[in-house]
């Protein structure tokens, strides 16, 4: 039996409900809820800053990548457009709804297919800038103990996923060897991608831009964290927070609200801290990361009001 679109969100919209009650019992809900009643509101703002400046930059690259891919826009077209996929990325279940809606606004410079690929690209890269701080801390981590211990169970998730991220650039570049329809997809997706991020000169900016983007989602998730008196040593920082919020990407809840907490429950033990720490800094990053995309709301009303003066345009 095949799902439709809405009752696939409902079972988002329940998967995290039910996560979150799971972890309310599990790791005593109501102290999570006591520390984040006192949460110093000082590193409230200042990760609400931080998450904003975030946005600002991400939308200046995806300007940048999708002018590489003729698509032509001022900068001010840029933030309102990713304020708003990021509004609905954050408001809706599934994550990504915001990013295909802002690919199909941006169809008509040069095509959907295009448009697609600008959109994929930006996001592509700000994971793999969180993807590289936390490959180099795991690294550094193993080989030179004492900054961070990683439990054997930890390390048996971590270690086949760190190998199989790094193999896809691999089993990208032998994309040869498929047939015909298929190698020629690929290698427009090759030619593309070299074109907006991989010629060296287009790398000396997208680069730092990916670095630090990626921390700013993790200084961020660190300055909840303080906001509730729970203070991690850098290289859980830039160890552990990275895989709390690659679960923001698994497309099973609303924003990976329930997976996200689940597992910074079970990753601040690792550092020292209680899970209910985890609990409570991830639903403080998650209600943060909601507020700094708030003006994503205003195109939506603006939007809405010319229809109310302007019904019928023609």
């Amino acid at each position: 039996m095949r799902l439709s679109r809405t009752q696939l969100r409902v079972i988002q919209i329940l998967v995290s409900l039910t996560l979150l009650t799971l972890l309310w019992l599990a790791v005593d809900g109501q102290q999570a809820l006591r520390i984040l009643r006192r949460a110093d509101l000082g590193w409230i703002a200042l990760a609400w800053l931080v998450m904003s400046a975030q946005t600002i930059l991400s939308a200046v690259r995806w300007k940048l990548i999708a002018g590489r891919l003729g698509q032509v826009f001022g900068l001010k077209h840029a933030l309102a457009e990713y304020y708003l996929s990021q509004f609905v990325n954050q408001s809706l279940p599934g994550g990504m709804v915001g990013d295909a809606g802002r690919a199909f606004r941006a169809r008509k410079a040069a095509g959907l297919l295009r448009a697609a690929q600008g959109v994929f690209f930006e996001r592509l890269t700000q994971q793999a800038g969180i993807f590289a701080i936390f490959a180099v801390t795991y690294v550094v981590t193993t080989v030179q103990p004492g900054g961070l211990r990683w439990p054997v169970w930890l390390t048996s998730i971590t270690a086949p996923f760190l190998l199989i991220c790094l193999a896809l650039p691999v089993l990208l570049w032998f994309g040869w060897l498929l047939p015909g329809p298929q190698r020629r997809a690929l290698q427009d997706l090759w030619s593309a991608l070299e074109a907006s991020l991989l010629k060296p000169r287009i790398l000396a900016y997208q680069v730092p831009l990916a670095l630090i983007t990626a921390a700013c989602n993790i200084f961020a998730f660190y300055a909840c964290a303080r906001s509730i008196g729970t203070e991690l040593p850098l290289a859980a920082v830039l160890g552990l927070v990275p895989l709390i919020l690659f679960m923001m990407l698994v497309p099973v809840t609303v924003s990976g609200w329930g997976l996200r907490e689940g597992v910074a429950a079970a990753l601040f033990p690792v550092a020292g801290a209680s899970g209910y720490s985890g609990l409570a800094a991830s639903i403080a990053f998650g209600l943060v990361f909601l507020a700094a995309v708030l003006p994503g709301v205003l195109p939506i009303l603006f939007r809405r009001k010319r229809v109310e003066e302007d019904p019928d345009p023609t």
